[in-house]
């Protein structure tokens, strides 16, 4: 031990190792000098690979509002790593025995540490009260999830608390239904969301089913950094908790409240719209494809894609977003003539979309498109309902990210129903969720907290509309979205039941939903969105994105002569630097993000991933209405073109900074 500790520090010395690095790397060796770890850092430090414990070691994986996020599998597997699994270049995406070793990855180490906190905030909550703390753990179907399950439930029940865990693999936003069901204190979810196979994560919910936020987060952040060391000491038998099992009947139960997001009887058509359905080996399945089926949808899967498998080895990456992850779906939807074809990421709270176009085709639809759809056709039925009227329409709300379309701003003031731009990341529409509540319990004479939960769609939409503010919508620009408060993050189960809905209207009219979108443009112009990223990964990358954000944050954007693409900065939003405030009038929280809005009318955002090595880019552009598909084709080529132009600006601009 001696030894590798003097190695470790003239490797410090000699600048092989980040100062970082040494610090973590002492900490994990003395905290934690289990077989696995010593025997990886030794096998690392006598091969002299620094740049891999460089990359393992850089930092601590710290806690953040979303919990932690990082690698399982190491760029370099040590032997130890491996155990009893033979590695083989025919297999890339082998998994090894044993999570990865190190301070930035996502492995019992520092699981202990996050669990610790949770398990003392929890117990916090319930000092004054006999019960004992109530916490639900789900998993999606990544690496290693039921050895990270068996040891967090371990953790908890040791501690002090009740686990309830599912029978299987189970999505993120049915994890977040069970904590509102069961009236449980905390949530967690064993995910990395759509992140590549080597990543997993600990994605924590507070007790009303949202993502922490103010004081819960806070309150969390605090006892996980006062946990001084991964290990534990368990209370006597009769102190610990239980590990309970969900019984799958709560599958139904879940189903029940999807179902009521639906606006209109779609079971009696005549040709029923033939959905092709892919969990992308992931947990869609279990939740959307007997829902849809029960709701009067022809649905097919796609065989290939229906096991349960954390290698996900039919798609590069598990991320619904990219055209490679629906290939399977999108030839399954050409053989059998579907309508539409549906894929969800990993833990499905995201979901991506090709639909039958009007010459045919089968076409990819972006995230803002499809969250436009969905509101459009909401908003419009709403109305034509009768729900939705001129005098309650003040008490409705749209919410979205500042970086999701600003055709959906439109939409909204067209049927004259107020909306509101949130931070990135739903739980800052979850937190809008929860201020609603409040107003509304505030005004109700007799319903609490408890009985709110237990409404169904209707009766809430009905009470929010009469004495509260009435959640319409909700969604961000990377294919996540919510039409209802049983659930407080991101549903792909509920956004496949909602854009489905979708489809049937358009069959029912015979038209395409490129068709209702073309509607949309002609009404209201045609809007554009590009995303793109650059990823630095490792400790290297982490700087370089934080020294790009620097720079941007940095520049003087509205000096003199000074063009972006040919046009000049008309507004720079820096959300870190100053106050910002939403639609409501509520302060902002801080966040690394900037805005620029051109005089030319086209804006875009830069902000770094919050879990991702990532730095992001989001370029907005907009028509005017127009008179004829040939004056709407021309605006689209036009607008195409000028966001091209913009991005070459940004690429070239950000590799200029980079090579300083």
């Amino acid at each position: 031990m001696e030894y590798l500790l003097d190695t470790i520090q003239q490797a410090g010395d000699s600048q092989e190792l980040l100062p970082t690095s040494v610090e973590n790397l002492i900490t994990v060796i003395k905290d934690s000098p289990d077989e696995i770890s010593i025997a990886s850092i030794e096998e690392l430090a006598q091969h002299e690979n620094w740049q891999e414990l460089n990359n393992r070691f850089f930092k601590k994986l710290t806690f953040g509002t979303g919990g932690l996020r990082g690698r399982t599998i190491a760029h370099t597997t040590t032997k130890a790593e491996w155990g009893d699994v033979e590695p083989t270049k025919a297999e890339a995406k082998t998994c090894p025995q044993f999570p990865a070793v190190g301070s930035a990855c996502l492995n019992p180490y520092n699981l202990s540490l996050a669990m610790q906190g949770v398990v003392a905030y929890v117990k916090e909550l319930k000092q004054a009260s006999a019960e004992t703390p109530k916490i639900i753990i789900g998993h999606d179907t990544r690496f290693f999830y039921q050895e990270l399950f068996d040891f967090l439930a371990k953790v908890a029940t040791e501690l002090g608390c009740d686990i309830y865990g599912f029978e299987g693999a189970r999505s993120t936003p049915q994890v977040s239904f069970a904590v509102r069901y069961f009236n449980a204190d905390a949530g967690i979810v064993l995910t990395a969301s759509h992140n590549p196979y080597h990543d997993n994560g600990f994605k924590v919910y507070q007790n009303d089913g949202s993502q922490l936020a103010g004081e819960a987060a806070t309150a969390v952040m605090q006892a996980v950094s006062e946990v001084k060391s991964s290990q534990w000491t368990a209370l006597r038998k009769e102190q610990q908790g239980e590990l309970i099992i969900i019984p799958q009947s709560f599958d139904e139960t879940y189903q029940d409240a999807l179902e009521g997001l639906l606006l209109r009887d779609i079971g009696e058509q005549e040709n029923p719209t033939k959905v092709v359905f892919t969990n992308l080996h992931g947990t869609g399945g279990v939740i959307s494809v007997p829902v849809l089926k029960r709701l009067g949808f022809d649905v097919l899967t796609v065989t290939e894609q229906d096991e349960h498998n954390g290698a996900f080895p039919t798609v590069v990456s598990p991320n619904p977003e990219n055209a490679p992850a629906l290939a399977m779906g999108i030839e399954l939807a050409q053989q059998e003539q579907a309508d539409i074809v549906i894929g969800t990421d990993p833990d499905a709270d995201r979901m991506g979309v090709a639909v039958r176009n009007s010459v045919g085709e089968m076409q990819l639809l972006t995230g803002n498109q499809i969250g436009s759809l969905m509101l459009w056709y909401r908003l419009e039925t709403l109305q034509e309902q009768g729900v939705l009227t001129s005098a309650n329409k003040v008490n409705a709300k749209i919410v979205k990210t500042f970086v999701t379309t600003d055709l959906q701003q439109a939409i909204a003031q067209s049927y004259g129903v107020p909306i509101v731009n949130t931070l990135t990341g739903f739980k800052y529409i979850a937190a809008k969720l929860a201020k609603y509540e409040d107003q509304l319990l505030l005004n109700h004479d007799t319903w609490d907290a408890d009985i709110y939960r237990q409404q169904g769609v209707i009766d809430q939409r009905q009470a929010h509309l009469e004495q509260g503010t009435f959640f319409v919508f909700g969604g961000e620009e990377s294919y996540g979205y919510l039409g209802a408060d049983f659930v407080r993050d991101k549903d792909a189960n509920g956004s496949v039941v909602m854009l489905a809905e979708v489809a049937a209207y358009a069959q029912s009219k015979g038209k395409t939903m490129t068709d209702l979108l073309d509607t949309i443009y002609a009404q209201l112009g045609y809007y554009l969105e590009r995303g793109e990223s650059t990823v630095l990964e490792g400790a290297q990358g982490a700087e370089q994105i934080k020294q790009l954000m620097q720079a941007y944050q940095a520049r003087d954007w509205q000096q003199a002569d000074y063009l972006v693409d040919g046009s000049a900065v008309a507004q720079v939003q820096d959300f870190a630097a100053t106050d910002q405030y939403d639609e409501e009038g509520e302060l902002l929280a801080k966040e690394n993000m900037l805005i620029i809005k051109l005089e030319d009318g086209r804006r875009f955002a830069i902000r770094p991933s919050g879990t991702e090595p990532k730095i992001k880019y989001y370029l907005f552009a907009q028509g005017q209405p127009t008179d004829s598909s040939e004056e709407l084709q021309r605006s689209k080529e036009s607008i195409t073109n000028s966001l091209e132009s913009l991005w070459q600006w940004l690429a070239e601009d950000q590799q200029a900074q980079i090579s300083n």
